[in-house]
């Protein structure tokens, strides 16, 4: 089996963590995930069960980081959002558009990219790949 892509939008919020943990508790409470149907109660324990597969969703990522790391989802750079979108506020749009970036992520990884409206924070796009 090789890694899964998933990709998630939610609304802004400056605490980018507190942005992940909702999407973590939606996923799991709308079993959006692989494992559902063992019914675990926790996320963490949805990623017990799946073992070396992973959930193959955001349940894999437990935390924000400044550095690619597992378990972990961390923003492109400056230099990369300039280098994939051609500015450092990217709408929406230019995200779904410039699909390259996606390939520096590692399995195990997720990063996020801030989406713009003009010069507003209006969305947070997270993207990684499974474990398998």
């Amino acid at each position: 089996m090789g890694a899964e892509l998933y990709e998630y939008t939610v609304p802004y919020e400056p605490d980018i963590q507190a942005a992940l943990d909702k999407l973590r508790r939606r996923v799991f409470d709308d079993k959006e995930f692989n494992g559902a149907e063992f019914d675990p109660p926790t996320p963490e324990a949805a990623l017990e069960a799946t073992e070396a597969d992973g959930t193959c969703s955001i349940l894999d990522i437990g935390r924000i980081s400044d550095q690619p790391d597992i378990f972990c989802a961390c923003p492109l750079s400056h230099e990369q959002l300039e280098q994939y979108f051609g500015t450092p506020k990217p709408t929406e749009a230019m995200v779904w558009e410039s699909r390259d970036f996606l390939e520096d992520i590692e399995r195990g990884m997720a990063r996020y990219v801030i989406l713009y409206e003009g010069d507003e924070p209006k969305r947070i796009y997270f993207a990684g790949y499974s474990f398998d």
